[in-house]
């Protein structure tokens, strides 16, 4: 895929996922935009990492779920990279997927739920709203949202965290119905357990095995298996799909 000429917006891309997803981007000839909140250094590796493969990336720091720190940074990659015709919301607000560890449902409290929503959904409507007058001028623009198999498949219930999630399905599919018009397309990329990232580093190897046991390919996703999917829905290769969902956790979840 050639990417050349294209900006794309990353958000939570200083590690893991949204690292891969930038990495590749800029493999294939995209200007990248590193979003970060704290780790200003894993920030800095990201940018070189998308260097070496021959991309130009700039770092820029923005906590997304504020809506005024969100409109700051759409502005500040505007102003260095002319445009953003790609925007990936992979941020959310820190999980970590240990099943032995997890709140059962009468041990949450709303505030729970409500963190998970701030950084999964308010994240993502503060930076569609802010990137959407530059697409709308453009009349083309493809949004990429984040989200998980478990919506699908709560093998194991992170009440919390999939509840925010499924609310990002159903906001992007009402965004895909309403931008349609305007030459926006929006998808999500569901990915299953994604090994090694900060989420994943205290899953048990018990529970590993498991899911792979479960898993028609055998294995468990890395970070650079989602870029793949993220990369075709920002592509010309995938200009007649909106609103759809793409699985990434080798067969496990099936629709």
């Amino acid at each position: 895929m050639d990417f050349r000429g294209k900006v794309a917006l990353i958000t939570g891309s200083s590690r893991g996922i949204g690292a891969s997803i930038a990495k590749a981007f800029a493999g294939e000839g995209a200007a990248v935009a590193i979003n970060y909140v704290k780790n200003e250094s894993a920030a800095l590796d990201a940018v070189e990492n998308c260097e070496k493969v021959g991309g130009i990336a700039s770092k820029f720091k923005a906590d997304v779920t504020n809506p005024a720190e969100a409109k700051l940074l759409v502005e500040s990659v505007q102003s260095e990279f002319g445009k953003i015709d790609i925007l990936v919301n992979n941020a959310f607000r820190s999980y970590d997927f240990d099943p032995e560890q997890r709140k059962m449902f009468w041990d949450l409290n709303w505030d729970d739920y409500q963190s998970q929503l701030e950084g999964s959904l308010l994240s993502t409507h503060t930076l569609c709203k802010a990137v959407l007058p530059l697409m709308q001028k453009r009349a083309k623009g493809s949004i990429i949202n984040i989200t998980t198999d478990l919506i699908a498949k709560p093998s194991i219930p992170y009440h919390d965290y999939t509840t925010a999630k499924s609310a990002l399905t159903g906001f992007s599919k009402n965004l895909a119905v309403e931008l349609g018009p305007f030459g926006i397309r929006v998808n999500c990329v569901a990915p299953g357990l994604v090994y090694p990232t900060d989420g994943s580093k205290n899953t048990k190897e018990n529970v590993k095995e498991l899911i792979i046991g479960q898993t028609p390919l055998r294995r468990i996703a890395n970070p650079t298996d989602v870029a793949g999917p993220v990369l075709f829905l920002a592509s010309e290769w995938s200009e007649f799909i909106t609103g759809q969902t793409i699985y990434v956790d080798g067969g496990l979840v099936m629709e």
